[in-house]
């Protein structure tokens, strides 16, 4: 039964006796902790910490808004609480304080847990986006055979999948799926049954793990009905990761570097703060209580925007467009004479500068780094492109001068090395991106649930009105 409707009666006049309380469903191994077991250890101090902010600050002053503000899209202003990650323009971004190359170096690994790879595993970052703290080998070895043992989708989901026609586009494939596994929600049942505020993050992190690893086999599914690649069932192998278990679903099983590089992708993609598009949609969708399900079904279409999620295919158009032109071994003053006719026609060029960094991008240097470690990448003319363009762009950038960062950004890169692996179907990129954004759009939805933050409600103005308030 479609569980969307909410029965605020059975919520007030619930008893205690009837509290929702959530039956452990995970692998788990000898002397470690769950991850519900770690979050739960963190809610009282972030609840201990919101409180103080409250008593001490309530009425301090965050800083000014002023007109262009409104009218700019809010960039900018400090009206967000966001955990797990924080985005400087000068130092870009740190989850729970920790950088990429900071990540890189302490969390695990697929080789940490005893499979084939060198790059960080998303569940590792996924356990320091809920709890801010470092995994051990073993917990995040639990939590991959967690996610693997909830990953199957329930044969409803299948079909309506299955039902899309294939020339829908991928992310309203993904989005739609995404909302209809709503039927199973943990959260809208347990609200329905009167759980209390203060247990809301439980239902809501169970919710979230379900849908986290289940997004890999929708993604399949659609990849495979659309483009007619991949195992087209969905098979899950216990003994592998997440991202082990996507690659093997989408046809790339044996491609050891795409597996890995799509573990570095999909974990450096994760969370970006918490004001981008599909990260807010997914908060304030949230704070009307609708469950995961449904708020990270509104993220997908907003991550779907060209504004938003497809840069990286702009990029890679860019990039072949430029190829074509300079041909597989271009210089320098090849680059520079395609950067400058780019510029002189009043378009941008794609994958340089970002709404709030003004250096290059942590996580493009991260790719960087991976395309450098990779025989096949370095090989690679399209990638080796990417690479020599990254060194020219920012001096003609500057010379233009009407660009504020004019470094490369993460999607300068990104889509370059899909395509050189193989993955030549652009529409279907934003849906793995849609894979990685979950990883910190839902934490942060169990931490509002553990915070009980309020609905989300702004105030808005007419024109009208803003000159009659502007004259006074």
């Amino acid at each position: 039964m479609m569980s969307l409707s909410i029965n605020r009666a059975a919520m007030r006049a619930a008893a205690p006796a009837r509290q929702y309380a959530i039956a452990s469903q995970s692998v788990r191994f000898a002397s470690t902790k769950t991850l519900k077991d770690a979050v739960a250890e963190v809610v009282p101090a972030k609840r201990e910490q919101l409180k103080k902010l409250k008593a001490d600050y309530n009425d301090a002053n965050l800083g000014q808004i002023k007109l262009e503000n409104l009218l700019g899209g809010m960039r900018g202003l400090k009206v967000m609480l966001w955990e797990g990650s924080v985005l400087d323009s000068e130092r870009g971004i740190a989850f729970h304080g920790k950088s990429i190359p900071d990540c890189e170096k302490v969390l695990p690994t697929a080789q940490d847990i005893g499979l084939s790879g060198k790059e960080m595993l998303p569940e590792s970052m996924l356990w320091l986006l809920l709890t801010g703290q470092v995994p051990s080998k073993e917990e995040v070895k639990q939590l991959s055979a967690e996610l693997a043992s909830k990953g199957k989708l329930p044969s409803y989901a299948e079909k309506i999948i299955d039902s899309f026609p294939k020339t829908m586009h991928p992310m309203t494939q993904f989005a739609s799926a995404v909302a209809s596994l709503n039927h199973d929600s943990k959260f809208a049942e347990a609200y329905k049954q009167g759980v209390r505020k203060t247990e809301y993050w439980q239902p809501t992190l169970e919710d979230s793990i379900d849908l986290i690893a289940k997004l890999p086999a929708i993604a399949a599914r659609i990849y495979h009905n659309v483009f007619g690649r991949g195992d087209g069932v969905q098979k899950i192998d216990s003994n592998l990761d997440l991202i082990g278990n996507y690659s093997q679903m989408i046809g790339y099983g044996d491609n050891e570097g795409m597996i890995d590089y799509l573990r570095l992708y999909i974990a450096i993609h994760g969370d970006h703060e918490g004001g981008n598009v599909s990260a807010h949609t997914a908060h304030l969708v949230g704070s009307a209580l609708s469950d995961p399900y449904l708020s990270y079904s509104a993220a997908l279409l907003g991550l779907a925007g060209p504004l938003h999620g497809l840069a990286n295919q702009e990029v890679l158009g860019w990039a072949l467009d430029m190829q074509k032109k300079v041909g597989d071994n271009a210089s320098e003053s090849d680059i520079k004479e395609f950067l400058w006719t780019t510029l002189k026609s009043g378009r941008v060029v794609p994958g340089y500068g970002h709404a709030v960094l003004r250096m290059p991008d942590p996580r493009f240097s991260a790719l960087s780094r991976f395309c450098d470690t990779r025989p096949e990448l370095k090989n690679s003319s399209i990638v080796q492109l990417v690479q020599k363009t990254s060194k020219v762009a920012p001096e003609v950038l500057k010379e233009h001068g009407k660009t504020k960062n004019p470094y490369p950004n993460v999607d300068a890169a990104s889509g370059c090395v899909l395509y050189e692996y193989g993955l030549k179907e652009w529409s279907y990129y934003t849906v793995i991106f849609g894979i990685s954004r979950a990883l910190g759009a839902l934490p942060q939805l169990v931490m509002d649930r553990a915070l009980g933050l309020p609905i989300e409600r702004p105030k808005s103005l007419s024109m009208d009105a803003l000159e009659e308030l502007l004259k006074k």
